[in-house]
């Protein structure tokens, strides 16, 4: 593998997976291959379809074929979503995803939540010839927009919720109310944050006409089916009262129509009616990575988004394990305040035990704003990893415009990420013309709660 050209300084030994994607697939074209086709079917029959080559398979292949094919499904399955995948035209290599991707494989946690968790079915992965790879059927959403009348809108976030209230567009109320939801055991703990959220902006309107929301996972018809809001709740519990938190939620505002979905989705299409763009995927950094997208043609997809499962390092050994998937190198521990606290230390901060991370953030913060250089090495750290999971990302989205959001981008951090993030894709991959974007004023007014207003 050649190496970085660009590297982050405290981590050197972070793998890219688009340059070792780059460079198998500039292997296949020199020795014999052939086609492949990746497919996943989700919910009502739509079905992705990703299509690329692979290298024969001969025993001398076998583990460059394996990591190849295996990183590029569990990205797909954490971007696009899908209870059924599809290996076309590599047999060898479907059986061994197949035993991977079971309920005793080493990729158990993905099978359980791509299965009942999410789509209410069995997981599978089945193997087929090139030519007999399902047809791609896709589709669009059109959400949000919504401005006219009196509309609350709330996002919950692992460290806080906010929560707004809006008149035709005007926010009448707005508030952020710090809270710990992350291992709360009784659901009772959210739903009565949420309920007090709303009730306090119902209260600032004279009619509710719509209330809409966004949260950290996976939401179906406003349930949760995996969400990190809610980890603390027993997993045998989960059914019975998490999945139907949001509809009893609803049930105390009669009539009016309530709406919930993923917090990435409502970030990027709060960046692409604040700014007038789309081809836009929007990027929170947050307590974790949050990831939303908007097509050029300016729709939402049924896609699930959740990079933060989704591998952006391939190396094999020393990269961080993620604490939930207990996959290594995902996007989590890369762009999050993860990163923050797994950088800090090598970067020379020494916190107190079980500091949690956004208070080891803000201690970065006020470090970067005191010119501390130890604060900038992290942050150009992170513009590295951004630099490359963006050119990874646009192997599998369209997209124009990269939208940073969350926490880690604020301040003066932000800019020092962007401007390494662009570094990277002007020496590695100048063929990509991608526009990094930070909040506008626009934005700011409209954030993420006043945008889930107009769902």
């Amino acid at each position: 593998m050649k190496n970085n050209a660009v590297v982050p300084e405290l981590d050197p030994g972070f793998l890219p997976a688009a340059l070792w994607n780059r460079e198998y697939r500039e292997l296949a074209k020199k020795k014999a291959s052939h086609p492949l086709a990746v497919t996943l079917e989700r919910a009502n029959g739509a079905i992705s379809r990703f299509d690329t080559v692979v290298l024969e398979e001969t025993p001398e292949n076998e583990a460059l074929n394996l990591r190849y094919v295996e990183r590029l499904v569990k990205f797909l399955l954490w971007a696009q979503g899908g209870w059924r995948v599809t290996i076309a035209g590599a047999p060898k290599t479907a059986e061994k995803l197949r035993r991977m991707y079971s309920p005793s494989g080493e990729r158990a946690f993905d099978c359980a939540m791509m299965g009942r968790r999410i789509y209410d079915r069995d997981f599978t992965v089945v193997g087929t010839t090139y030519d007999q790879a399902p047809e791609p059927r896709d589709v669009a959403l059109k959400l949000g927009g919504n401005f006219s009348g009196c509309r609350i809108g709330f996002d919950l976030g692992g460290s806080d919720r906010k929560c707004a209230a809006v008149i035709d567009g005007k926010v009448v109320h707005s508030e952020e109310v710090v809270w710990d939801p992350y291992f709360q055991s009784d659901i009772e703990y959210h739903k009565a944050g949420i309920l007090d959220s709303l009730r306090r902006a119902a209260a600032k309107l004279p009619r509710i006409d719509a209330i809409g929301g966004s949260a950290a996972g996976v939401y179906v018809d406003n349930q949760p089916r995996l969400a990190s809001l809610f980890r603390g709740i027993p997993e045998a519990d989960f059914p019975v009262k998490v999945r139907p938190v949001f509809q009893e939620i609803a049930r105390e505002f009669p009539g009016v129509p309530f709406t919930v979905i993923n917090d990435g989705e409502v970030t990027a299409l709060a960046g692409a009616l604040s700014m007038k763009r789309n081809a836009l995927l929007g990027l929170a950094m947050g307590t974790s990575e949050a990831v939303g997208y908007v097509t050029p043609s300016g729709n939402l997809t049924d896609y699930l988004n959740e990079l933060a499962f989704a591998p952006v390092d391939y190396r094999e050994e020393n990269a961080p394990s993620d604490e939930w998937s207990q996959d290594r190198g995902v996007g989590a521990n890369y762009l999050s305040q993860q990163a923050v606290g797994r950088l800090a230390p090598a970067a020379g901060f020494a916190f107190a035990a079980g500091m949690p991370l956004p208070e080891q953030l803000k201690s970065v913060q006020a470090a970067m704003a005191a010119g501390d250089e130890r604060a900038v090495r992290i942050y150009r750290s992170i513009g590295v990893y951004l630099g490359y999971a963006a050119a990874h990302y646009a192997d599998f989205y369209r997209m124009e415009n990269l939208l940073l959001l969350g926490r880690v981008s604020s301040g003066e951090g932000g800019s020092v990420i962007i401007d390494f993030a662009k570094q990277v894709l002007e020496r590695e991959f100048p063929e990509l013309h991608i526009e990094f974007l930070l909040p506008d004023e626009t934005f700011k007014r409209h954030g993420q709660a006043v945008i889930a207003a107009t769902l």
